[in-house]
């Protein structure tokens, strides 16, 4: 999957495939694309037209906005394929509707909403260019941050959390699982809920654990997943305790040292015969062979974590160091930059 220009007819076609189009100074507006969806899911827009159709003044004076803001807005979303208009009365489109409506079942309008957040980190790029500094993203929001934060990711766990408990290799009489880094928890109830026998220890820092419990407690889980606050890279993980251990998006945060370091930890805290699972989008293994969404992750994560992305075989080698026996690695359906690493734990 990647981005970027299309042509809207059969000349623009033949301009764009004999590279007559100046492509990047074209692309170097997508900001302002991306801005326009981020700007009218925070201020409801959408869901101001809902399932039925208003005018540019009706969508203005619902969601408090200037009318000829919202109806500029509205014209190039017309473009852009969310939003259809006729008569001057605007609906949306059924991509909108299924995506982008608060009340939707499976709705990114919060993953969306974070955009706003991430596009602060993102203006760090020039000094990662310039100097090779990252961004503290962690250390960086405030408490209306991290709710944000929080809400976004638990939007965006919601497509991957079903597929993910469809892969997931859990032993047959798994009883007790850590989620090593959760937040929201959600692909703690995806599983139990695919595994009914099983019980998931969330653990988070306490920032991320106080607005991640009321996105949990929603979940109608709190007999089966529980949260914890604290730190996984001091904390006690306890011995021989779980039956499953698993860290999602977790390793690209830290450097080689403190991932062995982590993943040593973990394994002591395997009951013999279980699996421990590092998920996280794979390092692509040269530019040549990236995809543009690999190649934006492994430049995403270089600017805010203090390390970056990884590859199979470094996530084997920390299980190998660790005692443990790296299985097949798996890849994400319809997700391929996203990776399992799979290992378990001998009996003992």
């Amino acid at each position: 999957m990647r981005l970027g220009l299309m042509a809207e007819n059969p000349l623009e076609w033949l301009l764009l495939r004999a590279g007559l189009i100046p492509v990047a100074m074209t692309e170097a507006y997508a900001p302002l694309y991306g801005r326009a969806i981020a700007v009218a899911t925070e201020y409801g827009v959408f869901d101001a037209i809902g399932a039925g159709e208003a005018t540019a003044q009706q969508v203005a004076a619902g969601c408090g906005l200037d009318r000829r803001g919202t109806e500029k807005l509205l014209n190039l979303l017309v473009t852009m394929r969310y939003v259809r208009v006729r008569q001057e009365r605007y609906r949306l489109t059924g991509h909108a509707r299924r995506w982008l409506l608060a009340e939707a079942k499976g709705s990114v309008a919060d993953a969306i909403r974070m955009k706003l957040l991430e596009w602060e980190w993102i203006e760090g790029l020039d000094d990662l260019a310039r100097t090779g500094r990252q961004v503290d993203v962690h250390a960086s929001m405030d408490r209306d941050g991290w709710a944000r934060y929080q809400r976004g990711m638990r939007a965006q766990a919601g497509i991957l959390a079903p597929i993910l408990a469809r892969l997931m290799p859990v032993p047959n009489d798994a009883r007790t699982m850590l989620d090593i880094g959760g937040s929201h928890g959600y692909f703690s109830v995806a599983l139990c809920r695919r595994h009914p026998q099983l019980r998931a220890v969330v653990l988070d820092l306490p920032q991320a654990v106080e607005h991640a419990a009321p996105l949990l407690e929603q979940e109608g889980m709190g007999e089966r997943v529980t949260l914890r606050g604290g730190d996984a890279l001091s904390d006690d993980l306890g011995q021989s305790a779980y039956d499953l251990v698993f860290m999602f998006s977790l390793v690209h945060h830290f450097d080689d040292p403190t991932n062995r370091a982590l993943i040593a930890r973990a394994a002591q805290a395997l009951r013999p015969g279980g699996v421990l699972v590092i998920g996280d989008v794979i390092r692509p293994e040269s530019p040549g062979k990236a995809s543009q969404m690999g190649a934006f992750f492994d430049l995403y994560f270089a600017l805010t974590s203090s390390s970056g992305l990884w590859s199979f075989e470094e996530m084997a080698s920390w299980q190998r160091e660790a005692g443990l026996r790296p299985r097949k690695r798996r890849r994400i359906p319809l997700a391929r930059e996203i990776g399992l690493q799979v290992a378990d734990k001998g009996p003992g």
